[in-house]
């Protein structure tokens, strides 16, 4: 799966499971800001993730997500990990 598939797939799940405004979801746009993120918001993000993308996530990995691109380099680099094994 190369980034571009990342990047639509993410973002058509954003816009579907948290009712996102699609022109918002920019790369550089603040995840949790633009779509006004809580606490139970991250563990339906966790569960849509893994549903999509097949890996476990671990809540601590956001800590070091910020902008949309921060998360789709997670997706990608989880990914490239999965195919390895």
């Amino acid at each position: 799966m190369d980034k571009q598939e990342i990047i639509q797939i993410t973002n058509a799940f954003l816009v579907e499971e948290f009712e996102a405004d699609g022109s918002k979801i920019t790369p550089d746009a603040n995840l949790k800001a633009t779509l006004d993120l809580d606490s139970l918001d991250y563990i339906d993000l966790v569960v849509v993730i893994e549903n999509n993308f097949g890996f476990k996530v671990n809540p601590e990995d956001f800590q070091g997500i910020a902008t949309f691109q921060d998360f789709y380099d997670y997706v990608a680099d989880r990914i490239k990990q999965k195919e390895l094994v």
